[in-house]
């Protein structure tokens, strides 16, 4: 039973919330003498917002202490220790762990979070390609005949059928509407007949550069186009601002539910900075901090909006430039050293000629700016570093914390050095290794195969590893779990050399996501003088076995000391605003 005891002059109101979340206030303050009278040292004990006491208060510092108590004011950890504390601070609201975890918020240093429009429809829980039509359906009845209908979230590997959807599917669900699906990754999507037909695909149409054009027996496409499916979402009309802002609220403030305290966005324009501007500013719900990453699509762009806003504020800030240098292993398309597995003349794709590549690395590092750079095939990796590496040397410049995002496949060695010696960091997405089984089982094999998102290599190396979500799902359990087992959705182990602690991961999570972005100083950790940016988990989650980690609920998330999300015992949950 985790107590919050809620301190009055005079007075005391008690709060308690239960073990599984259930929050009953009951209020018992008058004028009469508290029913536990202050000790002879009352008077002189400081008085701050809160005190959490009772639990195991996982600080994420260097030593990686846990504590008894940690003690909250004006928004900022003020310290933590054990429970000689409690006869220094004196808590406005004392919060009572019961045994329970209290750890930095989860810090996402690579996912996609944005609007949406009413044409569009989550596939992220679905299990069958019955329950796709479904849905599509359904919308198509809403829209009406002729209305674009978008989604994204789908999985193969996740659906009864076990295979991908096609455009006689979609076709069968609305035929008198353009659909196009987009694959859980964003590297591939689906699109009905009418969908086609807007986009003049047709079985004489090639394989646009970097992407492919699935086809059926006869040749014509069957609706599945790899990495360049841009083809048909850039036909579609436009959602309203308002849609897109609204939603885009909504969307943020879920993510505390899952303990998602930060974000780092990985792909946005300056005109969506603009949006989520006007979001943090009317901050009609609880919302995450917030780095959003450009593509260097428009360098004036990002030029004239930085001298506008500068880096930004601790809620909302422009984060490091990102570079697209290949694919995924959805479509697929990463670039790798060797063929792929059953395809001895196909080793993925560059996103653009290595020139371009090179210019681009050498123009951004120049300027001054942090770059996170996409890079999934090994061959991609290693030439990125080297393209890196060459950059450093030729321009030496202090700090610049530069980082691939994603290094899905191991590497040789000495690339792994290279990154070491010259501070090129990571964030990787560990829950790849669970979610995206299928994928890499059918393009990888052997000592590639069971060395995909590796962990403990690079970390030994002397590389810094944050980890992240790439939405594959959001939830950082996924993530815990499979760096800490290796395993894959069927169960099956990949790797266990490259398994890493789960202090490690947490790690990871927190205070190595947040050096990447240039912000340990202000969170990742609860140190002094950070935000209280924290979370509650049951029990203790150090000796939690790992085979359950993915079913540990959060229970409540705080920023900056105010509680904005509550589980509830119903399992529902309350997001308060701060």
């Amino acid at each position: 039973m985790l107590k919050i005891w809620i301190r009055c002059v005079a007075h005391k109101a008690i709060g308690i919330i239960g073990a599984t979340g259930t929050l009953a206030l009951g209020v018992a303050c008058s004028n009469a003498p508290d029913s536990q009278p202050a000790g002879p040292s009352e008077a002189s004990k400081q008085i701050v917002d809160l005190v959490f006491h009772n639990g195991h208060v996982l600080t994420i510092d260097v030593a990686f202490n846990v504590h008894e108590v940690l003690v909250v004011h004006d928004g900022k950890v003020i310290t933590s220790g054990t429970r000689e504390l409690l006869e220094t601070y004196e808590g406005e609201s004392i919060v009572d762990l019961a045994g329970n975890t209290l750890m930095p918020g989860f810090n996402d240093s690579h996912t996609h979070i944005s609007g949406d429009a009413a044409r569009y429809i989550d596939l992220n829980q679905v299990s069958s390609i019955a329950q796709i039509q479904s849905l599509v359906r359904a919308k198509a009845e809403l829209l009406g005949p002729g209305e674009w209908i978008t989604g994204y979230g789908w999985s193969e590997d996740e659906l009864l059928e076990q295979r991908k959807p096609n455009r006689y599917d979609l076709d069968d669900a609305a035929p008198d509407n353009p659909v196009v699906l987009t694959r859980a990754g964003a590297h591939s999507a689906v699109a009905s007949s009418l969908a086609l037909s807007a986009a003049d695909i047709t079985a004489n149409t090639s394989d646009p550069e970097g992407g492919v054009i699935e086809r059926g027996t006869t040749g014509e496409p069957n609706g599945i186009i790899r990495e360049r499916h841009s083809l048909i979402l850039d036909l579609i009309p436009p959602a309203t601002e308002g849609e897109l802002a609204k939603s885009l609220a909504v969307n943020l403030n879920a993510l505390l539910s899952m303990g998602i305290t930060s974000i780092t966005d990985a792909q946005k324009t300056p005109d969506e900075y603009r949006r989520w501007q006007r979001v943090y500013a009317e901050r009609n719900l609880p919302l995450p901090r917030a780095k959003l990453q450009f593509q260097w699509w428009n360098p004036e762009a990002i030029s004239l909006l930085r001298k506008e806003v500068g880096d930004g504020d601790d809620w909302l800030k422009i984060g490091p430039i990102k570079i697209f240098v290949d694919g995924g292993f959805t479509g697929p398309a990463a670039y790798t050293r060797e063929p792929y597995r059953n395809q001895p003349n196909y080793r993925g794709y560059l996103n653009m000629p290595v020139t371009e590549l090179t210019r681009q690395i050498n123009e951004i590092h120049d300027a001054g700016l942090q770059m996170g750079i996409h890079a999934i095939g090994d061959a991609a990796i290693e030439l990125v570093v080297d393209i890196l590496v060459q950059t450093l040397e030729r321009n030496p410049r202090e700090d610049h914390r530069h980082y691939l995002n994603h290094f899905s496949m191991r590497p040789p060695q000495g690339t792994m050095d290279k990154m070491a010696k010259h501070g090129i960091h990571i964030t990787q997405q560990p829950n790849f290794t669970y979610t995206l089984e299928g994928r890499y089982s059918d393009n990888l094999d052997g000592w590639r195969l069971a060395h995909n998102n590796p962990l403990r290599s690079p970390m030994d190396a002397g590389i810094k590893v944050a980890l992240s979500s790439d939405i594959l799902p959001v939830g950082p359990m996924v993530g815990l779990y499979a760096s800490t087992t290796r395993k894959g959705m069927s169960g099956k182990v990949y790797g266990p050399d490259e398994a890493i602690t789960l202090p490690e991961a947490l790690r990871g999570y927190t205070l190595t996501s947040a050096f990447i972005n240039f912000d340990e100083k202000i969170k990742g950790s609860l140190q002094p003088g950070k935000y209280a940016d924290m979370i509650v988990l049951p029990g203790n989650i150090l000796e939690i076995p790992l085979e359950e980690i993915m079913t540990v609920e959060v229970q409540q998330t705080y920023l900056q000391g105010e509680l904005v999300y509550q589980r509830t015992a119903e399992g529902r949950y309350t997001s308060q605003k701060p």
